[in-house]
């Protein structure tokens, strides 16, 4: 239980409001310790295992089992540097033991509808939502499957921001578009742990409640800070917004999101061929 605690405090801080007498598994220990990892060592990762994983992975829950999700292990290093020049600020992708894009895939359903000679009837929002959530609790069981066996993984969703340049170079056909990129390898160091809301925040009982949210948010920032700080040049948008004394997680996550990006993503989906009515 003391570990337990441990592992919550050093994750939410005093938030977590959880006192209750849980036994400590390694699963929950990988899950509440994981970090992102975006250096790694130069070892392989052997084939066997990278299939081990995928069929992990694959073995996720998905919507009425119609398993939309596939997944484009990028191993051709040309393709790599490729996709890596597509962004400022991800060249370190390229230098991954193993880089991947996990797609949503509604084109196979589609095309068995066509073989075994029945109408798609669900061409409709819930079709791309459906195959967007399919490929998202893929990728996430991956993720967890390859960090207990000590492997750290980055999500990277950069790689949505030229969509259509990504998409030519990995030949998506319609109806497969891509969610994240998916960088994985061993760590050649500990990278830090990102303190999470407060479950106050996240966790509501029976109807939506966002009560306190400013005051709670306002604790959590100073909570993240004090542990981490974030120097002037470190802030966000300086030029624009200025150096903040009482910056922290919220300043900086609005601040990116007062900024327009990836405006062209329904245009994309809609090119994919589906109709978002």
């Amino acid at each position: 239980m003391e570990q337990l605690q441990a592992l919550l405090e050093q994750r939410y801080g005093d938030g977590t409001g959880t006192h209750h007498d849980v036994e400590l598994n390694q699963t929950l220990r990988n899950i509440l310790s994981r970090r992102s990892v975006r250096s790694f060592r130069e070892d392989t990762v052997p084939e066997a295992l990278l299939q081990t994983l995928f069929a992990t992975a694959f073995s996720a829950p998905s919507k009425s089992d119609l398993q939309q999700a596939c997944v484009i292990n990028v191993s051709d290093p040309d393709q790599r540097t490729r996709i890596a020049g597509l962004h400022g600020n991800t060249d370190w992708l390229a230098r991954a033991p193993v880089f991947m894009v996990w797609c949503g895939d509604s084109r196979r359903i589609r095309r068995l509808c066509e073989w075994r000679g029945h109408a798609f009837a669900n061409d409709h929002l819930d079709a791309f939502m459906n195959a967007a959530v399919d490929v998202a609790i893929v990728m996430q069981t991956f993720i967890v499957a390859a960090e207990s066996v000590g492997l750290g993984c980055c999500p990277v969703s950069e790689v949505r921001n030229r969509i259509v340049a990504l998409s030519e170079i990995l030949a998506l056909p319609k109806w497969v578009f891509p969610v994240a990129g998916l960088c994985v390898g061993w760590a050649d160091r500990q990278p830090p742990l990102s303190m999470r809301l407060p479950l106050q925040v996240t966790v509501h009982d029976n109807r939506y409640d966002d009560t306190g949210l400013f005051e709670t948010v306002s604790a959590y920032d100073a909570h993240r800070e004090s542990r981490e700080q974030t120097p002037p040049e470190k802030q966000r948008m300086v030029e624009r917004y200025g150096v903040s004394d009482t910056y922290g997680w919220s300043e900086n996550r609005t601040r990116q999101y007062s900024v327009a990006a990836r405006a062209d993503f329904g245009e994309y989906i809609r090119a994919q061929g589906f109709d978002l009515s």
